[in-house]
């Protein structure tokens, strides 16, 4: 169902992972999702290996803090499990007032990519809203942020975050290019209140836009928070992907 494009964020089932993990994975693999982007790998490392194997599903993705971490145990456990891309899912807003900043933490991250090659694992970026409400000669941060970054790092832009920082995520994204290997697809308002995040096809977001932008990119659903169920609003989440994405 899914032509293997698809993925889920497993932040997004954080409270069911910490009670039941396998089922949680089960159910998941249920829906008709392929492959999945691991949370907390490290500390569910046994769980996951044991229920990744059971179920099917693949871990293309994860995230873990990489830049002013030491990386190496992160990235000996990715490789264990699998993971195919390793993506720091925020760097401190902070570090993104002056291009200055912006570069050295790109260095950071290219520093962890280098040891990362020997793993076998790409590394990654994925973006909230500071990273791209900076304006700096009429490109965003994450964008002075890419052209820093090693050829093979990659960015894992969230629509969500992209649209609230004030920017067309769609546009963003075209002008990226094929750096764009992951895309957070979710939903809601312009807000930065996540309970309010809805199914997609539900919110305000130009999700099938976004979509079109980043043909080659796999599609990451992901709820930060959901005032509903969140089973069922993933499973609607996907569906609606299979139905507009193509």
């Amino acid at each position: 169902m899914t032509e293997h494009r698809y993925s889920l964020q497993l932040y997004t089932l954080r409270d069911s992972i910490k009670t039941d993990l396998a089922e949680t994975l089960r159910r998941v693999a249920a829906m008709g999702f392929d492959n999945v982007e691991l949370w907390q790998f490290e500390q569910y490392r046994d769980e996951y290996s044991r229920t990744l194997a059971e179920t099917g599903l693949r871990p293309l993705s994860a995230h873990a803090m990489l830049v002013r971490q030491d990386a190496r145990a992160a990235l000996r456990t990715a490789a264990e499990l699998g993971v195919g891309t390793l993506i720091d899912p925020r760097i401190d807003a902070a570090r993104w007032a002056t291009r200055a900043d912006i570069e050295a933490a790109a260095a950071e991250l290219n520093a962890v990519a280098e040891l990362a090659r020997d793993e076998g694992i790409t590394i990654g970026y994925h973006n909230h809203d500071h990273e791209v409400r900076g304006d700096f000669d009429g490109r965003t941060g994450l964008e002075v942020f890419a052209d820093a970054l090693d050829d093979d790092v990659v960015l894992e832009v969230d629509m969500y975050w992209a649209e609230v920082g004030g920017v067309s995520a769609a546009e963003l994204v075209s002008r990226l290019g094929d750096r764009v290997a992951f895309l957070h697809a979710k939903d809601g308002p312009y807000s930065k209140a996540v309970s309010e995040q809805q199914p997609l096809g539900k919110g305000a977001m130009p999700v099938v836009d976004v979509l079109k932008a980043a043909p080659d990119a796999v599609r990451v659903v992901e709820f930060d928070a959901y005032d509903g169920d969140i089973f069922a609003g993933v499973e609607e989440s996907l569906r609606y992907l299979v139905e507009v994405d193509r």
